[in-house]
């Protein structure tokens, strides 16, 4: 039976998969009553954990009776385009939030939001310097939507709780989401190379 979520809730949960067992990656995502899970990894491959490659997490997630949801290329940490880089390699989160592609791909997920209870999923365990942090919790922080975090010991963290761990309860990552030039870059580099420069030269 599915869990509809209310527009009084709006309210989505993320989850790194790190190097978790599968059952015990399954096992958080029914503790929490999770319905569809949305990969929102660029590459949906590790090379460290096999069964997070997309094709044997897409079965074991659907053997669970969930859904399995593919929006990396729309909301994926590592744009395959240099514009959304700075000449260090960070990805320039304020420029990616206002592409077509990634406006698509929050349509898309706010349309998951709104029949089941998701989470979104990307690699790091941590979700604090994790792009579905700073780039799509901060998103939906301006449409109304709260993100909240599972952890590995399967305890969930609002956006409060990391706050309070980084500055002891000072600032709001999301004050000023309105203001372009508030908006964080990527805290490391995405690739291992500086992007080439585009031939646009912009």
């Amino acid at each position: 039976m599915e869990h509809h979520v209310s527009n009084e809730e709006r309210r989505g949960f993320s989850i790194g998969h790190s190097n978790f067992l599968i059952e015990q990656f399954l096992d958080l995502l029914k503790t929490h009553n999770i319905e569809a899970l949305v990969d929102v990894r660029s590459k949906p491959y590790s090379a460290y954990a096999r069964q997070y490659d997309m094709e044997p997490l897409r079965s074991a997630v659907s053997s669970a009776g969930l859904r399995y949801v593919f929006l990396g290329r729309e909301l994926g940490g590592h744009p395959d385009n240099t514009e959304f880089y700075d000449p260090d390699g960070h990805v320039l989160y304020e420029r990616l939030a206002q592409s077509p592609a990634f406006q698509r791909g929050l349509a898309a997920l706010e349309t998951e939001m709104k029949g089941r209870r998701i989470a979104i999923m990307c690699s790091e365990e941590n979700p604090a310097s994790c792009h579905r942090r700073l780039l799509i919790g901060r998103v939906l922080a301006t449409r109304g939507v709260s993100l909240e975090h599972i952890r590995a010991d399967g305890r969930v963290q609002t956006e409060a709780d990391l706050l309070f761990e980084e500055t002891g309860g000072q600032g709001d990552l999301f004050a000023d989401s309105e203001d372009p030039a508030a908006w964080r870059r990527s805290t490391q580099s995405a690739s291992q190379r500086k992007p080439r420069p585009s031939s646009s030269n912009r």
